[in-house]
């Protein structure tokens, strides 16, 4: 990926060297120009075209945006109710990623979110343990988790 960014600017930079003309609508010609070439050429790369995983970042950051305000949503109607009716526990989440990092960002991610905690991640790092404030369906928790942050983790990863 880095190097696929590096040969962007290299061309941008050409092109702006072959226009004369060192303003930055030039240097964005260029890069988009550069975007197309890389694109046409992705078949000599090892890895996937870069902007692929660009898009997927932003993909998990507006999921992760998404999540965060509705759990907060969701933590604010719990603690605004007369009544605690909540039912609290600690469940397991197998887990298909394979990398360290992987496996920290989704802890960090279920962890930063409202109502939702990772307790401990297993020897083989299969399993994380997760507290969450209110787990009314275990199977529904885990399947919400796995169709959202795990998803998104692996589409970046790919």
């Amino acid at each position: 990926m880095a190097f696929q960014i590096l040969l962007n600017f290299v061309l941008a930079l050409t092109w702006m060297f072959l226009q004369v003309s060192y303003d930055p609508i030039t240097f964005v010609v260029g890069y988009i120009l550069g975007l197309f070439i890389l694109f046409l050429m992705r078949r000599f790369f090892t890895e996937r075209f870069y902007l692929l995983r660009v898009i997927a970042i932003i993909n998990l950051i507006l999921l992760f945006l998404k999540e965060l305000v509705l759990s907060n949503i969701a933590v604010l109607k719990t603690v605004i109710k007369p009544k605690l009716d909540m039912q609290p526990g600690i469940f397991a989440l197998p887990t298909e990623l394979k990398k360290d990092w992987e496996i920290t960002l989704l802890a960090n991610l279920i962890t930063l979110t409202p109502g939702t905690l990772v307790v401990d991640v297993s020897d083989d790092q299969k399993v994380l343990y997760i507290h969450a404030m209110d787990v009314p369906d275990v199977q529904e928790s885990i399947t919400s988790i796995k169709q959202s942050f795990e998803r998104a983790i692996m589409e970046v990863s790919k």
